[in-house]
């Protein structure tokens, strides 16, 4: 007779099937107590309602609890992944003759199996393949060739778009995700487990999971795996031995290893997740092995994702290029223009669109900052400053009425690796500039006007503590907030005339990643001095951490920048720079622009690029004023 606490731990597990409950299994069941038709399958899938997905060599064949064949797709394939969603439940298999990979919708209340938009035939010879479901829901697809190339590729109705290229082990043979902590596992036949970032925004990291002997406990290298709560079972290259290790920080544990008896070929093993049960597949068929397993499944902290709008054209150079823009507004809201430094080639001008407008090949700029209708003596200019790396000096541009850069003016500053910047216009007139040293120097500098020249002298020094980058002055409040890369964000005088002691305004921590780089303050035209947003790049963790700009500097959320598949745009990842406008420029902007500069372009891979996000979505995710 079943127990009381036995029955509560079965309808536990029943009703967490889709987290993969494995905490607290009840009694074992006897191995091979698997339906007979499942027996031939060469892959399989438990379905909610008690159903079953297999593949053999008839083909996709979709089962009820009954044991009753209700739909089928013939064909010949192999790697079968699914996501489930309640009773939505998506499979991609890869057709053994094309290796083209197919996705199908299972419709378990119907019994239908309903093929989607195939992807495209790979270029390459496809040994693994397994499927991933982001934070936004998006699913992805891992393609693995037998000689290590790999391609990540996202889907979205009948869209398939290539998201990213990737060298990953050669001999992998199977793969899985787990969606909960982004992490791609990877099965190298002669070797050994290796984890991955699932996410594609990012360089991404590799650990060692698990290896062969002499270098671990493995014999044999690597067979299937599949994905536990906060870890991950993994057969033996010769199937001999059942292998559980488990996650911690960055810490892989094994557990005692289990003896099995599967007598297949090496590299012939699979392994599935039924519940509180593995399958695994031998040469006598399936068994299932209870389990007994007290790892929690890990997940990511849930951040607002929000989707950018439209993205600049890419860089004319490879690697880490594009830094910090800066957006000058026109009289005619869709003239705007947007400036950004390349740090490896000059300084380019966008359009509202994304497209270059202008580029000065004037050397390695790192930060640039604008400001507009600024008064030297009877007369007004816009213009931009920029740190140059090459000589460490102050550049000065001009922007006339329709959006046209030119250089100005280069003024020493005897600083001796000039990196970061943003200007300062006190309420009194002029402009000013402060600029940063790596080694944590800030100077502020008043720039002026002798006749038709720039003039620049030096009004204050100050220091921080370790590497600076990112600035940005409240001109309404005359306050300065500058960023300490590892330590989080400060704010002091923006008055030479009046400086006060450093305060600390937002430390790393729990909602700020070091490093801290780019920061810009949002706030409506006349508004009150103390009604405005500041924004931050978070480039640890590749997330934007908005605060009130005035004290007490209540956080009011933070967010990251998703794909848009329609506009075939991706996220952003790594940010260096970033500038914010209220200004109307129409249209999705009208409650006006965050430029982000993006550490890695995707959807493909590409030279890095700007992208561009309406302020009326930060403001609905995370319920600003």
């Amino acid at each position: 007779m079943m127990t009381i606490n036995t029955m509560k731990k079965t309808v536990l597990c029943s009703t967490l099937l889709a987290a993969f409950c494995l905490a607290g299994i009840a009694q074992a069941a006897p191995a091979n107590a698997l339906p007979s038709f499942t027996q031939d399958a060469e892959e399989l899938a438990r379905l909610p309602g008690g159903g079953w997905l297999t593949l053999d060599k008839h083909g996709l064949r979709l089962f009820n609890a009954a044991g009753q064949e209700q739909d089928r797709i013939a064909v010949r394939a192999k790697q079968l992944d699914t996501r489930m969603d309640g009773n939505r439940i998506l499979a991609v298999f890869l057709e053994a003759d094309t290796q083209r990979p197919l996705p199908v919708s299972v419709d378990v209340q119907a019994g239908k199996l309903v093929k989607l938009a195939p992807f495209p035939v790979p270029t390459f010879s496809v040994e693994a393949s397994c499927l991933y479901r982001d934070a936004q829901q998006l699913d992805h697809l891992f393609l693995i060739g037998k000689d290590g190339q790999a391609e990540q590729w996202v889907m979205q109705g009948e869209q398939r778009q290539l998201v990213r290229k990737l060298a990953l082990p050669p001999h992998a043979k199977h793969c899985r995700v787990d969606d909960g902590a982004q992490r791609l596992l990877v099965s190298e036949a002669n070797m050994g487990v290796w984890a991955y970032e699932a996410e594609s925004e990012g360089m991404g990291k590799r650990e060692v999971v698990a290896l062969r002997k002499p270098y671990g406990q493995l014999e044999g290298g690597a067979g299937a795996l599949a994905v536990l709560p906060g870890g991950v079972a993994v057969l033996d290259g010769k199937a001999d031995k059942l292998h559980l290790y488990t996650h911690q920080g960055a810490t892989w544990t094994a557990q005692p290893a289990q003896a099995v008896a599967l007598n297949v070929r090496k590299g012939d093993s699979q392994l599935a997740l039924d519940a509180n049960t593995l399958l695994l597949r031998g040469k006598s068929g399936w068994q299932a092995r209870p389990l007994k397993w007290t790892g929690q499944a890990e997940t990511r902290a849930a951040v607002a994702i929000i989707a950018p709008q439209a993205q600049t054209e890419p860089m004319a150079r490879q690697g880490d290029a594009a830094d910090d823009p800066a957006i000058w507004l026109s009289s005619n809201p869709a003239d705007a223009r947007i400036l950004g430094t390349n740090k490896k080639q000059g300084l380019l001008v966008y359009d509202l669109q994304g497209k270059q407008t202008q580029l000065l090949e004037v050397g390695r700029l790192n930060n640039v900052d604008v400001r507009q209708n600024i008064r030297f003596g009877g007369s007004k200019v816009d213009l931009a400053v920029a740190t140059q790396r090459d000589d460490n000096s102050m550049m000065l541009f001009t922007i006339n009425a329709d959006g046209v850069v030119a250089e100005a003016g280069r003024f020493p500053t005897g600083l001796k690796s000039i990196y970061g910047m943003c200007l300062y216009q006190p309420a009194s007139g002029g402009v000013q500039a402060f600029l940063n040293d790596k080694d944590g120097t800030f100077q502020q500098y008043k720039v002026d006007m002798r006749g038709d020249k720039f003039t620049a002298t030096l009004l204050r020094s100050f220091k921080v503590a370790t590497q600076p980058e990112g600035c940005v002055a409240d001109d309404a409040n005359a306050r300065l907030f500058l960023g300490e890369e590892t330590r989080g964000v400060w704010t002091t005088s923006a008055d030479a005339a009046k400086p006060d002691a450093l305060a600390m305004v937002l430390p790393v921590g729990a909602n700020l990643a070091a490093d801290v780089e780019g920061m810009a303050i949002y706030r409506q035209a006349g508004g009150a001095p103390d009604k405005g947003y500041l924004v931050v790049s978070s480039q640890g963790d590749s997330s934007y951490v908005v605060l009130d700009a005035h004290a007490p500097y209540k956080v009011r959320g933070r967010f990251k920048v998703g794909f848009n598949l329609p506009a075939g745009i991706d996220g952003t990842s790594e940010t260096d720079g970033l500038d914010v406008t209220s200004a109307n420029l129409g249209g999705a902007y009208a409650q006006g622009m965050l430029v982000i500069q993006d550490g890695y372009k995707r959807l493909p891979d590409g030279p890095q690029n700007f992208k561009y996000v309406a302020w009326e979505a930060v403001a609905k995710a995370l319920r600003l004023e």
